[in-house]
């Protein structure tokens, strides 16, 4: 709900006040790594501009597909983490890949926004509890439309693969894929971490 707000702030800004939202809020590779403010300064310091971006988009598109995952796979991550965990497990998920993209270039002025590397990391944590799961998933044939099951692994594996191809291809224009890969490693890694112990039973002794 808070990105679909902060959204809708910001489009109801003229062109120059949502330009200037976006440089106050969004985290900027080079700023970050050399402390040197180079257009217009944030209202928060700048490392925690990593957290910041995450909830801003650039349009309705990225907007609306990073929801659809979050929608999709969040759900279960969230009933099995709880809510305070879930939302400490995305942040850190997020911000783990936003140092990613920032090392990986850290002399981009580009400004990044989205929450895709923190919904990587939710890839990442769905990918490890709920490999079995099996992913509603809709295919295009020819001119027909089908409704498929595919197991998670397979989904979330191919997506995996297709952010190192896109990487290793040179294509990446505005799209962050590092980011993409960090988050998606670190929900792979910290899920487990965040993850309920189950309670100890009591001996009872007669």
């Amino acid at each position: 709900m808070t990105n679909g707000l902060i959204f809708f702030y910001q489009i109801s800004l003229d062109l120059g006040d949502s330009q200037r939202f976006i440089f106050q809020w969004a985290a900027v590779p080079y700023q970050i790594t050399h402390g040197e403010v180079l257009l217009i300064p944030p209202l928060i310091p700048l490392p925690l501009t990593l957290f910041s971006s995450m909830f801003l988009h650039g349009g309705f598109l990225h907007l609306f597909g990073n929801m659809l995952y979050l929608w999709i796979f969040g759900n279960n991550i969230e009933d099995t983490l709880g809510h305070s965990r879930f939302f400490l497990f995305y942040l850190i998920c997020g911000l783990v890949a936003g140092v990613a993209q920032v090392f990986s270039n850290p002399n981009s002025t580009v400004p990044m926004i989205g929450a895709s590397g923190a919904i990587a990391g939710i890839l990442g944590g769905y990918l490890l509890l709920f490999p079995g799961a099996q992913v509603v998933t809709l295919v295009f044939f020819f001119f027909f439309l089908k409704i498929i099951r595919i197991p998670a692994l397979l989904v979330l594996g191919f997506w995996f693969l297709i952010q190192f191809l896109h990487l290793g291809g040179g294509t990446g224009g505005n799209v962050a894929w590092v980011a993409h890969i960090g988050g998606f490693i670190a929900g792979l890694v910290l899920v487990k971490l965040f993850q309920p112990q189950p309670a100890k039973r009591r001996k009872r002794w007669l």
